[in-house]
């Protein structure tokens, strides 16, 4: 049974309606905005502590709750619940999250940067393809799910991507395809880094038992120079 998350703490509009996330600020109480996507799992601890942890380095980080609050650590009904959530409804609820994170006091700039994990991963490509030039830097970790765009041609974001060897959900070749067609189809600049880990190596609550401290580690450094370097 799914439960309730204690993490919305804003509300912005999407789409006419008001969706809710979770807003780290850092401790000046402004930055360059970015934009964290949670995993099929819902707005859990973790997807709140990696948005404190880019707060902490000078980050304005927003979590979108795209679940409208439920979460859940059972992965049969983390995938019924991904599988609930339409694409068009997912991509519709993060443009407004970009346009209040864009419009907000507390960030400094002009675009923003966006990490995700998991069904967040492919959600951040989508998010980067429609979003263009609003969009510095993408990064997703083992994108899979509904998000991932099929064309990559309006991409104008620099894009991190960061994919396991072993992971059955998506394997290393097909990332190593799309790496390629994200190069030819926007002309971004893209890197694909692979580590000898599982799918979901980076989430230290491990809720599908695959987290790897050593390559997380590595991984998570590599994404937080590259947002530094690419969102001001």
């Amino acid at each position: 049974m799914a439960d309730k998350t204690p993490h919305q703490n804003v509300t912005f509009p999407s789409s006419g309606a008001q969706a809710h996330g979770y807003l780290a600020v850092p401790e000046s109480g402004k930055g360059p905005g970015v934009i964290v996507i949670q995993e099929w799992w819902g707005l859990t601890d973790h997807i709140r502590d990696v948005a404190d942890r880019l707060a902490a380095l000078g980050f304005v980080a927003l979590a979108p709750d795209l679940y409208g609050g439920s979460i859940t650590h059972d992965g049969e009904e983390a995938g019924q619940m991904m599988s609930q959530l339409p694409e068009a409804k997912g991509a519709q609820l993060l443009s407004g999250a970009v346009d209040y994170l864009l419009a907000s006091d507390h960030v400094t700039s002009e675009k923003l940067g966006t990490i995700g994990f998991c069904m967040g991963g492919g959600f951040v490509l989508q998010l980067a393809a429609q979003q263009g030039e609003k969009i510095a830097a993408a990064v997703p970790f083992y994108g899979v799910g509904q998000g991932v765009p099929n064309d990559f041609s309006g991409v104008r974001a620099a894009i991190q991507g960061h994919y396991a060897n072993f992971d059955q959900m998506y394997p290393p070749q097909q990332a190593k395809e799309q790496e390629e067609q994200i190069r030819q189809e926007s002309g971004a600049e893209v890197q694909y880094f692979y580590y000898d880990a599982d799918h979901a190596f980076h989430n230290d609550e491990n809720p599908a038992g695959n987290y790897d401290p050593e390559q997380a580690a590595v991984a998570w450094q590599r994404a937080v120079d590259f947002l530094q370097a690419k969102v001001a």
